[in-house]
């Protein structure tokens, strides 16, 4: 019966209890809100709601939160919404209705960002955290307990900074980590000693009280031991001084814990521990006769005595005790599982103890049928929580994804933003070139038409002077020949030593001893390619590139402009196909595509169009 008692103990430690101050105690009773103005009435209506949750009414509890986010909502009072939340977000939690739970956190998240104040804030962290301790996932649940206590350093509030430090102490009790549990539980009771909240002060001794258990079994020092009735007897002293303002069940499980402490550090002959436990016993199991959802801290106070009654070898009291335990919590409509089997495991003990084999079968068959309930209630839950969980991080990657297309969508309008600001000077560099051009252009007309005029005048009396100028242009037209001879002979020479260079890549590439690749860069560098060989045909020519384009019908590219330089310089389809690294019936086809571009019909040639020009 040891095993029973202690499993339920750690149990009711995890349940977090107390949200009214001893301030607003005098006017926890509804008729007192009609005295209130509307800003005040949700806060009032919040600590009501806490109040029927503590004490499992749960019903109740809804209701009120509900009305307090109404009227927070209507008045715009978003802290006070966020705080009633909060509290619906703790209901759903503690009756494992997973999806509402779920929704309301959120709900939590929004208001509170929505209130734009630290205190409101810590509050949705605070229903996060509750809700991620509700579908286990404790990596979340301390970081939004972190994130929760970061916000009250901008704004302290020691009641919800007590909450905090108290959910990161229950966690850690899942993994033993006794130095933690003893640090968060520490912290929770010096953050609540600053509140005049004496319900969850009460809570915050059980939680020391825990830690000293923790601490007594890990060295055996009899100082933990005496810790553990000494932060017991703390409540108990609260409970006496102010019984109004500490809930039953807190005072109950404290009596049940300090029972539990006799039972188990104490000799079967120590009678004043006998004693001892068994009034706290009793006081718990009198505390919460009639109680809503009180039958589980009752459980235990009979399974111990009934524990001592079999020390006592009072077979009768042994048996009445577990059968009371096992009526009160079968009479549940949804009875807690792990103190019912352990209560129908000690009376199946009891029974074959003391020879009673049927019944004994009998409550050990019942053992199997509440053990396989318990694992199909586990699975249930299990199956909400893996549900819930797969539609948070569903949640949580939509949510994640519209930041990253909020975030690309900002970088695109940016870029776009930049393309314009680009497009636009280039637009004006573009105008102010033309611009600049046509202004040369015409004034060059000027001058080449006054020098015009001015060479008809001297003609007209200076023969010698035009037959001089006559001359000159002749020699003039021979020089263009020679440079026309000069620039196919240039590009020849040029694409002849690509030709070259590609060869010896080619054969010495694998050779490590030369730098082949390194020269071979360097050569390119030297050379003007095409672009050079434009430029010098646009010196002799300077209207072939322009004249070309104006006639095209489509854009010609650099290649097209290419071949039609070659064909202007009267090269043969072999010599432009071997400059060029192509077939001669590629060159057929690109001069079949450049007759296309410039409209020339099917009997025209292209050849002697573009030597034409110019």
């Amino acid at each position: 019966m040891k095993h029973l008692v202690f499993k339920n103990i750690v149990l009711f430690i995890g349940i977090l209890t107390a949200c009214y101050t001893a301030q607003a105690q005098s006017l926890l009773d509804s008729t007192a809100l009609d005295n209130l103005s509307e800003q005040d009435k949700p806060a009032l209506l919040t600590q009501l709601a806490e109040r029927y949750r503590i004490n499992a009414n749960y019903t109740a509890a809804i209701i009120k939160a509900q009305n307090s986010v109404s009227l927070a909502i209507k008045t715009k009072n978003f802290t006070e919404a966020t705080k009633a939340y909060a509290m619906l977000v703790n209901v759903y939690a503690n009756t494992k209705q997973f999806a509402l739970l779920k929704k309301t956190s959120d709900t939590t998240l929004s208001i509170g960002q929505k209130a734009k104040q630290p205190i409101a804030l810590a509050y949705a962290y605070y229903a996060q955290a509750l809700f991620y301790n509700a579908i286990d996932n404790n990596e979340l649940v301390t970081k939004y307990c972190q994130m929760g206590l970061k916000m009250l350093e901008k704004k302290y509030d020691p009641y919800l900074a007590a909450k905090i430090y108290y959910l990161l102490y229950a966690l850690n009790t899942r993994w033993n980590d006794i130095k933690s549990v003893n640090r968060y539980a520490q912290k929770a009771l010096e953050s609540a000693l600053k509140t005049t909240d004496y319900n969850l002060l009460s809570n915050c001794y059980i939680a020391l009280s825990v830690a000293a258990d923790y601490n007594f079994i890990a060295t055996k020092r009899e100082l933990y031991r005496d810790s553990i009735i000494y932060y017991l007897n703390k409540v108990q002293d609260l409970y006496k001084q102010y019984p109004r303002y500490i809930a039953r069940k807190t005072y109950a499980l404290s009596c049940v814990n300090s029972a539990d402490f006799y039972l188990r550090y104490f000799s079967d002959t120590d009678e004043a521990a006998k004693a001892n436990a068994i009034r706290y016993a009793s006081t718990a199991n009198k505390v919460m006769t009639g109680m809503l959802n009180g039958e589980e801290i009752r459980a235990s106070s009979l399974g111990i005595l009934s524990e001592y009654a079999k020390r006592d070898k009072n077979l009768v009291m042994t048996e009445g005790y577990l059968q009371e335990a096992y009526s009160m919590m079968t009479s549940q409509q949804t009875p807690y599982y792990y103190t019912l089997i352990n209560i129908v495991t000690a009376l199946a003990t009891f029974y074959e103890q003391n020879g009673n084999y049927v019944k004994a079968l009998e409550f050990q068959k019942k053992a199997t049928e509440y053990n396989n309930k318990l694992f199909d209630q586990k699975q249930a839950l299990n199956a909400q929580k893996l549900e819930v969980q797969y539609e948070t991080e569903k949640k949580n990657n939509e949510v994640k994804l519209l930041k990253q297309s909020e975030k690309y969508a900002q970088q695109q309008k940016y870029l776009y933003f930049g393309i314009t600001i680009a497009s636009i000077l280039g637009l004006i560099f573009m105008f102010r070139s033309y611009h600049f051009r046509l202004r040369y252009s015409l004034q060059r007309e000027k001058q080449l038409h006054l020098e015009k005029q001015d060479a008809e005048l001297q003609m007209k009396f200076e023969k010698e002077e035009q037959a001089r100028l006559k001359a000159e242009q002749l020699l003039l037209e021979s020089q263009q020949q020679q440079l026309l001879k000069e620039v196919m002979a240039n590009q020849l020479q040029l694409e002849h030593k690509k030709e070259m260079l590609f060869q010896i890549k080619e054969k010495l590439s694998d050779n490590n001893q030369l730098n082949i690749n390194k020269i071979w860069n360097e050569e390119l560098l030297l050379d003007n390619d095409f672009e050079e060989a434009k430029f010098q045909i646009q010196q002799v020519h300077p209207e072939f590139f322009s004249q070309l384009n104006q006639r095209a019908q489509q854009k010609l590219t650099s290649l097209d402009l290419k071949l039609c330089a070659y064909l202007h310089l009267k090269m043969d389809t072999k010599k432009i196909a071997q400059l060029m690294h192509i077939e001669a019936k590629s060159v057929r086809m690109s001069r079949y595509r450049i007759k296309q571009k410039l409209g020339l019909g099917k009997d025209e040639d292209l050849k002697l169009f573009l030597q034409d020009m110019g």
